[in-house]
């Protein structure tokens, strides 16, 4: 089984696939983040590296959904390549921090690819609005966030809103984590083990 987190920056992704692999067994999938030799050089000027950004977590999410496919394991993965064409890159692109022709072609690649990729038997989506976002940011302190302003962070929430609503590739569950601290209260995490228990039994 394929299960995957999506949700903005600082929506609690990594904690919650942390707490997932270690409640049901499965392994887990990180986002490509320490170790990226373009992340910080993008935060400082996004409009010079967005092209290059984006490819690199494209490649590196690529070679996940092979490695998924391959193991032969239930995987839970922290953020999907579903994110990385319709929220990131879009959202350089219409912010015009990346240019038309890199653009076009970061897309045609991205097509080329999701023919060979299945989608996640479950996706489940983290919904959080900015106060939780960027208190989230703040508290894990990476230098390279800090500078992250509240419009970009809104401008991708508003992208993550839409990738939902209109997702059709698979079973998607949505998760309002605006009240939930999961990673310190045990009661939230049961209460989000509940809500992906009752999908997967529907699923089943």
């Amino acid at each position: 089984m394929h299960i995957a987190i999506t949700g903005n920056i600082g929506a609690g992704k990594t904690t919650l696939a942390q707490q997932l692999a270690a409640h049901y067994g499965w392994d887990v999938l990180y986002e490509a983040v320490e170790g990226n030799p373009y992340l910080a050089d993008f935060y400082g000027d996004m409009a010079r590296w967005s092209f290059h950004l984006q490819i690199y977590f494209l490649n590196s999410r690529f070679e996940q959904v092979q490695k998924i496919r391959e193991s032969g394991r239930s995987v839970i993965q922290d953020r999907t390549i579903y994110e990385d064409a319709y929220i990131f890159a879009k959202n350089l692109y219409d912010t015009d921090l990346m240019v038309p022709r890199d653009y076009d072609t970061y897309r045609s690649l991205f097509d080329n690819m999701l023919s060979l990729v299945r989608p996640p038997d479950l996706m489940i989506y983290l919904r959080a609005d900015l106060p939780k976002l960027i208190g989230q940011i703040k508290k894990r302190g990476r230098d390279f966030e800090q500078a992250m302003s509240p419009a970009y962070l809104q401008s991708l929430n508003l992208l993550y809103d839409q990738f939902a609503e209109h997702y059709q590739a698979g079973e998607l569950l949505v998760i309002d984590v605006n009240e939930l601290d999961y990673a310190n209260n045990p009661d939230d995490l049961q209460h989000v083990i509940g809500l992906i228990d009752r999908q997967l039994a529907v699923k089943a």
